[in-house]
């Protein structure tokens, strides 16, 4: 099992109206792994990166879009989605500050860890700072 990061759900699912070839070819990886998603593989992410890709598809596409989403993901039984407590996400912080990346990426890896989970779906670098081994396609 990996670890699925927000930022695949929202490049697989989000359609900007201009891309560089960058960001096309990162589309197109995301679809890849969303598609595996789909089809059945097994990933593990928490209810903190859940709530991310909702706002984040709010933003974009409003609440119907990202309730609606939300609701299917969750609803999903080759997801399993971990809870977050306060002590973990305080030590998710203290990762963030250690290694200079955002709380939430070490969120991704602290859970990681104590799943014993070595890879994540991601298309942040910052994780790499984190020793968490990223599968980009």
């Amino acid at each position: 099992m990996r670890f699925i990061d927000a930022n695949v759900f929202v490049h697989a699912i989000l359609k900007p109206r201009k891309l560089d070839r960058e960001a096309k070819n990162m589309k197109e990886r995301a679809r890849s792994i969303f598609n595996r998603f789909n089809a059945g593989e097994e990933v593990l992410t928490t209810i903190v990166h859940t709530s991310e890709v909702a706002n984040v598809l709010e933003d974009a596409a409003g609440f119907r879009f990202a309730a609606e989403f939300a609701r299917n993901l969750l609803s999903r039984a080759n997801l399993r989605v971990v809870t977050v407590t306060v002590e973990q996400y305080l030590a998710a912080s203290e990762l963030a500050l250690e290694n200079e990346v955002g709380v939430n990426d070490g969120l991704a890896a602290l859970i990681m860890k104590e799943k014993g989970l070595t890879e994540a779906y991601s298309f942040d670098k910052h994780l790499d700072r984190l020793g968490v081994a990223r599968i980009i396609d």
